[in-house]
């Protein structure tokens, strides 16, 4: 079957003149009088002129009709806002014009309508995290403000103890400010950076033995042990170090955070041919099943009677009324270890403990292109 409407035009004309010309072999050969000739001749032009005219309704409708159609699909879509795709049975991508332009119509429909939903949910997204942002700045510059101005209505009637304290939980407030700040200017930034990283071989053990180093002292303050179970046969990887660096420091932050004293946080370095897999293991207040698809959104934080339940209540200061946890840590955590091609996975059992763990392409190896 031809693909293409000249084609098809053409076969349709050529009926139609051998369908004329049939009836002229056939008057011809019944070789009237002349006066009789005369008189066919004339009923043959009016015939041909009709037949003329019933083919050309009979394809104007043939053409039109898919046309009409095809108008009536992209009124439907404009109609729904752009967000129901349409699809038309009849298109196909090897017929002719009109078939051709209905599929592409029917994909291009499907097409925006998946980029409007997900620009719908990235506009509902922005709008939760600027509301979460906005709160999250707001509490700690309120708690600032209001010991400043304790200390300044009260200037001279406090002892030395009572200024000290004060000064010292608006410190605080102001670190957990510049740590947001820093965090939302750090997350924009690997958000803008879709690129590959430049990455280098390094020794991943000893990385993990110098964070585990860094915050044994912090650990010790909460009364969590921090252990190192690493594989002597680990090799080294290739990867950004000052990035992978902090996706373990947030792990880390996040484990002890959640991690009751008595309790322990396990960093493992493991070899996973042709990849080196790290893990963070706590025994802290875990989390549920049904939120674990949810713990790497910004600003996502567990319900509190899930988190509050005896000693896995995790760590927080009085002052703040709220957990330091802004919730960017997983998710700078997992666009680090997006952008060295690898992805974050999470295990927990409330009560028991939480494991994120990642893989990082070995060097020496193919695998080490991801990177």
């Amino acid at each position: 079957m031809p693909n293409t409407l000249s084609s098809r035009l053409s076969l349709m004309l050529m009926g139609m003149f051998l369908v004329i010309g049939a009836l002229l072999v056939g008057i011809s050969q019944r070789m009237p009088q002349l006066q009789q000739l005369v008189e066919l001749g004339a009923e043959l032009v009016a015939a041909a002129i009709a037949f003329a005219l019933l083919a050309a309704l009979l394809v104007f409708n043939l053409l039109t009709r898919r046309l009409r159609v095809l108008a009536e699909e992209m009124e439907a879509f404009r109609a729904s806002k752009f967000t129901l795709p349409r699809r038309i049975d009849w298109s196909c991508p090897d017929g002719d014009e009109i078939d051709r332009l209905a599929c592409s119509f029917s994909e291009l429909s499907d097409h925006i309508a998946r980029q409007i939903a997900q620009l719908e949910g990235l506009d509902a997204q922005r709008r939760e995290l600027l509301a979460n942002v906005s709160h999250d700045l707001r509490t700690p510059l309120t708690l600032m403000q209001g010991y400043l101005e304790t200390m300044l209505l009260r200037r001279g009637e406090m002892t030395a103890a009572e200024e000290r304290s004060c000064l010292e939980v608006a410190a605080r407030h102001a670190e957990r400010l510049g740590r947001l700040v820093a965090d939302l200017f750090e997350l924009t930034k690997l958000d803008g950076q879709s690129g590959q990283v430049q990455g280098e071989a390094f020794s991943v053990a000893e990385l993990v033995q110098d964070i585990a180093q860094k915050f044994q002292q912090p650990a010790g303050a909460r009364g969590v042990a921090v252990r190192l179970a690493i594989d002597a046969g680990a090799p080294a990887v290739v990867g950004d170090i000052g990035l992978i660096e902090r996706a373990l420091e947030n792990l880390v932050e996040n484990a002890l955070r959640h991690t009751p004293a008595g309790g322990e946080v396990t960093l493992h370095v493991e070899a996973a041919s042709p990849r080196v897999r790290v893990c963070v293991r706590d025994t802290g207040c875990g989390i549920a099943r049904a939120h674990l698809a949810q713990v790497f959104d910004r600003y996502f934080q567990a319900p509190r009677v899930e988190l509050s339940q005896g000693a896995c209540a995790p760590t927080h200061d009085p002052a703040e009324g709220r957990h330091h946890h802004a919730g960017l840590g997983l998710a700078i955590t997992q666009r680090i270890v997006a952008l060295h091609g690898g992805q974050i996975q999470v295990d927990s059992t409330v009560g028991v403990g939480t494991v994120f763990s990642f893989e990082l392409p070995a060097a020496g190896h193919p695998a080490r292109e991801a990177a």
